[in-house]
């Protein structure tokens, strides 16, 4: 595992100065659905395929029990802080903003999961879904 270093540099969040912190890691903010215009779920991992695998594998409660596998939205950061604060107003939005996320990228609702495919020095990126902040 990566360690992070603290950085001399601060966003601001919610009205307060929060440090920022860099690492090599990219953050993905992420929204999985069981099928079209069904059961939502909104996460946060600084590993979307080990996330994924968690997912797909029932180790998370929510995602077993409503059989929330398909992966229908996906942003990445490049600093925590702002991942979190994404996911908190994805989380805190309405269902039919999270529902006009998916169909703005992906508008037949298919499973984006295939679609992580290109790999840079070890770590896979998204060319149509990256947004680095």
């Amino acid at each position: 595992m990566l360690a992070m270093t603290k950085r001399f540099v601060v966003a601001e969040n919610h009205g307060k100065i929060v440090p920022m912190y860099e690492s090599n890691y990219v953050f993905f903010v992420y929204i999985l659905f069981n099928k079209r215009n069904g059961t939502l779920y909104v996460g946060v991992t600084n590993n979307i395929f080990r996330r994924m695998d968690e997912h797909n594998s029932n180790k998370s409660e929510f995602t077993s029990k409503y059989g929330v596998h398909k992966l229908g939205y996906l942003e990445s950061f490049q600093y925590v802080n702002n991942a979190i604060v994404r996911e908190k107003q994805l989380k805190a939005g309405s269902r039919k903003d999270k529902i006009k996320l998916i169909e703005e990228i992906n508008p037949d609702w298919i499973d984006l999961t295939d679609d992580l495919v290109n790999v840079t020095h070890g770590m896979r990126t998204f060319p149509i879904l990256q947004k680095i902040s």
